[in-house]
């Protein structure tokens, strides 16, 4: 899936609370944070910072307003990686296309205002999403099989986190 590739395992995504911007922590299967997500604060379109926790940026995510629907993109060194746009398919499963640089397309779907999806490549299962994992508010497991890009996998995961929630 390009560079960034060969992780593979469980992640939990926690939203920080009482943050100005989207802000989240990433943090592995030791409970240790290996990730933060940097939500830029009062601006007309969102901006988030993917960095590691030594503050080096491994991408960044940028609200793109078009006039039919939302798309937000993720990029890695000022390249364009994935384009994600939602699909509606039905009130309580909902859809979201991921256009990865390079022609992999892959696609979110299940009950994701719940925290309750699977991205898929095709057939292949690349990460489930799973809000059953932690009692916990605002917290939500990934679990990323191996070989997939683990920075491209949170970012979108973050990304659609904050299109579903914003209602969009």
């Amino acid at each position: 899936m390009g560079p960034g590739t060969g992780g593979g395992g469980r992640y939990r995504m926690r939203q920080k609370l009482l943050a100005f911007g989207d802000d989240y922590y990433i943090e592995n299967a030791l409970g240790q944070r290996v990730y933060f997500v940097d939500g830029k604060a009062f601006r007309l379109r969102e901006h988030l910072a993917f960095k590691d926790m030594h503050g080096n940026e491994l991408a960044a995510i940028q609200e793109r307003v078009l006039p039919i629907k939302d798309t937000y993109s993720v990029y890695r060194h000022g390249q364009a990686l994935a384009t994600v746009k939602k699909a509606l398919i039905a009130p309580f499963r909902q859809r979201f296309d991921i256009h990865v640089a390079g022609g992999d397309s892959l696609e979110a779907q299940g009950n994701v205002l719940d925290h309750e999806y699977e991205i898929r490549d095709g057939r292949r299962r690349v990460a489930e999403v799973s809000k059953k994992w932690f009692r916990v508010a605002d917290t939500y497991g990934v679990d990323i099989a191996p070989g997939a890009d683990d920075v491209l996998i949170l970012a979108c995961t973050v990304v659609i986190d904050m299109m579903t929630a914003e209602g969009r």
